[in-house]
């Protein structure tokens, strides 16, 4: 191992170190400009794609800057969309899921260790809602604790509200009696083992896109099954597969995202707004976003 001696360059170095490397840049000025907003190495992931020798960093012949802002900003532009649905399932689902405990099991079904899977957990999950709690600024957890002295938590209606995504599906995966998980993934119209596993992805992606990451091109770790029943139709309109790591890529998400967009807002503009953003960047690349080459003539993209 050596010493890390590497000095900190200005952007206009760093614009030189592009052009040595063979990108081609139109407006020096105007790179330098970008490279203040953006971090160099935050844009070197939209330039790997371009690159024709990773050991020594030089592009293919043609490359030009704007190529790879323009896929810096198709991919923000992607993550906020994204970002935009995943918040309307996570609304939905907060409140299914705590309509369906309420109806079934009671208001305070939450604290029933009985009717979920494991103690252990499901106790860390109530240790981790009594700290939320406790944090809240909200209006109706603050008149609760000076309304009601017992219980002393407030309902799951209440409670469901200062729940993180991540923690929303967690209630969901310990979940134990199969009426009520049926009656949330019902809803969705989609098959309960199913949906825990989609709720779980969506909570991945979710935090991929508030953490700015990139979405395009990225191999997920976190994958969507293949659907054996319901949804129905999804398992021949999604692309599962595992050639090139197909099945690992955004597309399939995309697909879970409209299908579920269509039950839960039936007259939703996402799907157009995804379609016209793929049509204002027509050189980007689908195939690395896992699309298959015939995906248009699918139902699920039919405006």
């Amino acid at each position: 191992m050596t010493t890390f001696q590497k000095p900190a360059k200005t952007f206009i170095e760093q614009v030189n170190i592009l052009k040595y490397r063979g990108m081609l840049i139109a407006d020096e000025q105007a790179a330098a400009f970008y490279l203040g907003q953006i971090n160099y190495y935050r844009l070197g992931a939209y330039w790997l794609p371009f690159e024709k020798d990773h050991a020594t960093h030089t592009f293919k012949a043609g490359t030009t800057f704007e190529q790879v802002l323009d896929l810096y900003v198709f991919d923000r532009e992607l993550r906020l969309l994204v970002l935009d649905a995943i918040e309307r399932i996570e609304v939905t689902l907060r409140t299914r899921l705590a309509y369906e405990l309420a109806h079934r099991h009671d208001c305070h079904a939450y604290m029933k260790p009985t009717i979920f899977k494991n103690f252990k957990a499901w106790a860390q999950l109530v240790a981790s809602l009594i700290g939320e709690i406790d944090r809240a600024d909200e209006v109706f957890i603050d008149h609760y604790k000076k309304t009601y002295s017992q219980p002393e938590l407030p309902p799951i209606w209440s409670v469901s509200e200062v729940m993180s995504f991540g923690q929303l599906s967690k209630w969901y995966q310990q979940l134990a009696p199969m009426p009520t998980r049926r009656a949330i993934a019902n809803h969705f119209d989609c098959d309960q083992q199913q949906f825990e596993g989609l709720i779980q992805h969506f909570v991945y992606v979710r935090n991929l896109c508030a953490h700015h990451s990139r979405l395009w091109n990225r191999k997920f770790t976190k994958t969507i099954a293949k659907p054996k029943t319901k949804p129905q139709g999804l398992a021949n309109q999604g692309n599962f597969d595992q050639t090139n790591d197909s099945d690992r890529k955004i597309y399939n998400t995309l697909v879970f995202i409209v299908y579920f967009m269509d039950k839960i807002a039936p007259h939703h503009s996402w799907r157009t707004r995804l379609l016209n953003l793929l049509e204002r960047h027509p050189n980007i690349s689908k195939t690395a976003m896992g699309f298959p080459a015939n995906w248009q003539s699918f139902a699920i993209w039919q405006r």
